[in-house]
């Protein structure tokens, strides 16, 4: 009974911030590839400023994996300037290249035909993937049944006593993994409109009276 409560609960949470808010036709990116390394450069920064870099990347013909397998790090750094740390980001754009070469010759079809746990740990070992970064990869660029987690999503949660203040990364996950149907389609959605809820209502100071989310 507790599970069909909850399961209960998160479905009406989706449905009521579908409904007022529509699809977000999120991650967007012409391709797979621009779709990971957008998940890559978004790390510490805004939108805007990834979509700078992407679009750097797309003036200099680099967004492709044996380009960027090929070219310098100084070069690589100074494309993706404007998505801030960008020297740290080129040796994590760096990192998961050599991962897709060494391991699947370049081909992200190749890898992405790999079941979701075993992918997951790998690319969980790739120096500076962390779980928001790999399961952003797996669910958007992949289209592996996986939620994604990132701080909108566990302050919403929080805030409607729907997890605790020690839940981590897995416990949060494990809430819509356990609870919803594996979904991709629902699962896409669903952390896209609760990204725009914590954006523009569920901020520091929460805009409850407006939020898609106010009665529930």
């Amino acid at each position: 009974m507790r599970q069909k409560r909850k399961s209960k609960k998160l479905l009406k949470i989706y449905q009521k911030l579908y409904n007022a808010i529509g699809p977000r036709h999120w991650w967007p990116g012409d391709s797979p590839f621009e779709v990971i390394i957008g998940a890559i450069l978004t790390q510490n920064t805004s939108w805007k400023n990834v979509e700078t870099a992407i679009k750097a990347l797309k003036e200099y013909n680099l967004l492709d994996p044996v380009r960027l397998l090929k070219v310098d790090e100084g070069i690589l750094a100074n494309t993706i300037k404007s998505s801030g740390f960008f020297n740290i980001k080129t040796k994590r754009i760096k990192n998961f290249i050599r991962f897709l070469f060494e391991n699947y010759q370049g081909s992200l079809e190749k890898m992405f035909s790999e079941n979701l746990t075993p992918l997951r740990e790998k690319l969980l070992k790739i120096n500076g993937i962390g779980p928001e970064t790999a399961d952003s990869i797996l669910l958007y660029a992949g289209g592996k049944p996986i939620f994604v987690v990132d701080a909108y999503t566990r302050k919403i949660l929080l805030r409607h006593n729907l997890i605790s203040k020690a839940a981590g990364y897995s416990e949060t996950q494990a809430l819509f993994m356990e609870n919803l149907e594996k979904d991709v389609r629902m699962f896409n959605e669903y952390h896209a409109l609760l990204v725009y809820v914590g954006k523009y209502f569920c901020k520091r100071i929460p805009g409850c009276e407006n939020c898609p989310m106010r009665g529930l």
